[in-house]
């Protein structure tokens, strides 16, 4: 297995393995608006063929009251090849990207509250907190969970560096005064 930074090369691959694994399927325009927009972010998973088995479609939320933040917008395994670790490994190479590339302090995500195997692998393996549930968020009436992953605590553990280490550890050391207040 290669996990590698997804090209626009890929997209319509990527489209095919959202098609097969999930119900919230995008128009290839949006796939575009991100491999265009944040080239970085978005990984696919490849068999021995080249074949993608897997990806994570991600950007950067853009409003400028919040801290820096990704979002990931879409994972998908190809069901043979679920249970190898490799949304574990496309979610902490797009988390890295995040942190290294654009300084996000942490990443959130949506989840059907129906999604067991999901959870576990947000809440158990990623670190990932449900922070929200919102009703009705999926077309089909179903409820989410709003996740978020604080990728500044993750990036510390791993000495990753950010983008900008002055602007981050500003905003860390402040981030730790809101909490020691609460």
């Amino acid at each position: 297995m290669n996990i590698r930074c997804a090209r626009v090369d890929d997209l319509m691959s990527m489209q095919n393995a959202n098609l097969m694994c999930l119900p919230e399927n995008y128009q290839m325009k949006y796939y575009f608006y991100h491999a265009l927009s944040w080239p970085q972010l978005s990984y696919i998973a490849e068999d021995h063929k080249g074949n993608v088995v897997g990806y994570v479609l991600a950007k950067m939320e853009e409003d400028p009251g919040e801290e820096p933040h990704g979002h990931i917008t879409s994972l998908a395994v190809k069901r043979s090849y679920r249970r190898l670790g490799l949304a574990n490994k496309m979610m902490d190479q797009t988390a890295r990207a995040m942190v290294e590339t654009y300084n996000a302090k942490f990443v959130s995500l949506h989840v059907r509250v129906s999604n067991r195997a999901a959870l576990n692998l947000y809440k158990n393996t990623l670190k990932f907190e449900i922070v929200d549930t919102e009703p009705k968020y999926y077309a089909d009436g179903e409820d989410a969970y709003a996740m978020r992953r604080d990728l500044a605590k993750w990036a510390e553990e791993r000495d990753i560096e950010p983008a900008d280490k002055e602007a981050y550890a500003v905003s860390k050391n402040s981030d730790d005064k809101k909490k020691q207040r609460h």
